[in-house]
């Protein structure tokens, strides 16, 4: 069996503005603070002499070729992906930004956010527009039953309330 595997499926080109700003942050970060030291600290290690057995060479180069990757990846992404960051004129209506209360038979409630794949956080209830539940829940209405597949069992939610930043 070989080390090949499929290419990833595409994953949705949009972000909102607050997303787009972290992703910029975090290559700014990379790029301008901690590869430059990144970069000392290996220079510094290479004058020890042997480099075969010097930890901080090895690790040194090993954290620069992870930089690099995350920089080249952010660099293409960035480039490739749309902000969203207007109020769409339907406000009754769930689409890409929306903040969806929902609340199920019992009474429970939950709060959504619906936002890109890369910026996607269950701690902070932002869900990515490509998961099961966004799928469902985008382009109904206030008061609309969904349907959600769960790894319980189907679950029902009636949309209670959409907001927008």
């Amino acid at each position: 069996m070989g080390r090949w595997r499929p290419p990833r499926e595409k994953s949705s080109p949009y972000i909102t503005r607050a997303g787009a700003d972290a992703l910029e942050k975090e290559l700014q970060q990379l790029w301008k603070v901690e590869r430059p030291l990144v970069t000392d600290a290996v220079h510094e290690a290479a004058k020890n002499g042997d480099r075969s057995e010097n930890g901080d060479y090895i690790y040194g180069k090993k954290r620069l070729r992870e930089i690099d990757s995350r920089v080249r990846f952010l660099s293409k992404r960035l480039d490739e992906l749309t902000v969203v960051d207007r109020t769409p004129a339907d406000t009754k209506t769930v689409y890409f930004g929306a903040w969806v209360s929902l609340v199920d038979d019992a009474g429970n409630q939950r709060r959504y956010q619906i936002v890109g794949p890369d910026e996607f956080d269950l701690a902070q209830n932002r869900i990515s527009m490509d998961s099961p539940i966004a799928k469902t829940l985008l382009k109904k209405k206030l008061d609309d039953e969904i349907r959600v597949q769960t790894p319980t069992g189907e679950e029902v939610f009636y949309i209670e309330k959409i907001e927008y930043d």
